[in-house]
């Protein structure tokens, strides 16, 4: 489990670069400031994840059940509310109207927080020091 959480963050981080990247200089002719704005946010929560995941899978201050239930939450996190909020800012590029399936940007944002959550208790669970 610890290789899946760390190949899942450094993916994610991979990605978040070249989403990043694409955000300040591919998509300026494309959309306005405030869309730019809006991916940046799902890069940078992607990017914040990215580093979370990577914590996880360094520290034996978890157990692995609560390491799986905090990589499947994460991951589908990420996906929903970064992946949603990409396409909710470049919604005018699409035929697909993102707009449709909006409330899957808050569920993302619960399921993340819901990740830190798992950490948390795992955590306070932990009978080391």
């Amino acid at each position: 489990m610890n290789k899946i959480l760390l190949i899942t963050g450094t993916i994610f981080g991979i990605l978040g670069i070249i989403l990043g990247a694409f955000a300040a200089h591919g998509l300026q002719k494309l959309v306005d400031t405030a869309a730019i704005q809006t991916f940046e946010t799902g890069v940078r929560y992607q990017l914040y994840h990215a580093f979370f995941l990577l914590i996880v899978g360094s520290t034996t201050m978890v157990s692995l059940k609560m390491k799986k239930l905090i990589f499947y939450f994460t991951l589908f996190g990420v996906i929903f509310f970064s992946g949603s909020i990409y396409g909710l800012a470049t919604n005018t590029l699409s035929a697909f109207d993102f707009k449709s399936i909006a409330l899957i940007t808050p569920l993302g944002g619960l399921l993340l927080i819901t990740g830190w959550v798992f950490l948390l208790v795992g955590i306070i669970r932990n009978k080391g020091n």
